[in-house]
């Protein structure tokens, strides 16, 4: 069981927090030889593979480091530029992670602003009148699941789809947010959430949903 992800979009659509918890996506490290048989381009200052997947790397994984050292878009953690590095035979042979690249605090504000906008599309199409909007999206491979308060916050948690009791843990993070965000006095609706006190309560509620399966029972 896992929860991957926590996300708090103010009523305008604007992603006021998140929280990556555990991230699933697939990696592969294997040992290349000279010259390097995957061919790789850059794309928003990430490395990609654009030809030649093999051995579980597909196209459109991102080369996530080198020799155990990661990779910050087309440098190592060390400074080393990637693309000339893996250019000189004098190196090889070297192992080489990927995987499903990082989202980017960017690509982060924008889902979350479509996920805004596919709440109310969804609200419009519902044939009853006072539709809460979507609650869930499933998937093979995760389910997300949304808690809107009255005052238009959403509450969104990524989580395994064989995770139990994530309503009762959206009910939890959003009394959390009630009792270390709304009582601070310089805090408003729609600023970005920067308290210690809710992050370090957060993590341990989501710890607890895991281990328990359903938030507030034991295992």
């Amino acid at each position: 069981m896992a929860i991957f992800s926590v996300y708090v979009v103010n009523k305008a659509g604007g992603l006021i927090y998140q929280l990556d918890n555990q991230s699933p996506r697939s990696e592969t490290e294997k040992t290349f030889s000279y010259p390097l048989d995957l061919v790789l381009k850059v794309h928003d200052d990430r490395l990609l593979v654009s030809f030649g997947q093999r051995d579980g790397i597909r196209v459109g994984h991102a080369l996530l480091s080198i020799n155990g050292i990661d990779v910050n878009g087309r440098y190592t953690a060390d400074g080393k530029e990637v693309l000339e590095y893996l250019s000189s035979p004098s190196n090889y042979p070297l192992s080489i992670r990927f995987g499903r690249p990082r989202l980017s605090s960017n690509e982060k504000l924008m889902l979350a602003s479509m996920f805004h906008s596919l709440f109310a599309i969804g609200s419009q199409l519902s044939p009853e009148p006072g539709s809460s909007g979507i609650e869930m999206l499933e998937t093979d491979t995760f389910k997300l699941h949304c808690f809107q308060t009255l005052t238009g916050i959403k509450f969104m948690v990524l989580s395994d789809p064989r995770q139990a009791g994530i309503d009762s843990l959206l009910r939890k993070i959003y009394e959390l947010y009630s009792d270390f965000a709304l009582k601070n006095p310089f805090y408003s609706l729609e600023m970005p959430i920067r308290c210690e006190l809710f992050d370090q309560n957060l993590k341990s509620a989501l710890e607890v949903a895991e281990k328990a399966g359903t938030f507030g029972q034991s295992s």
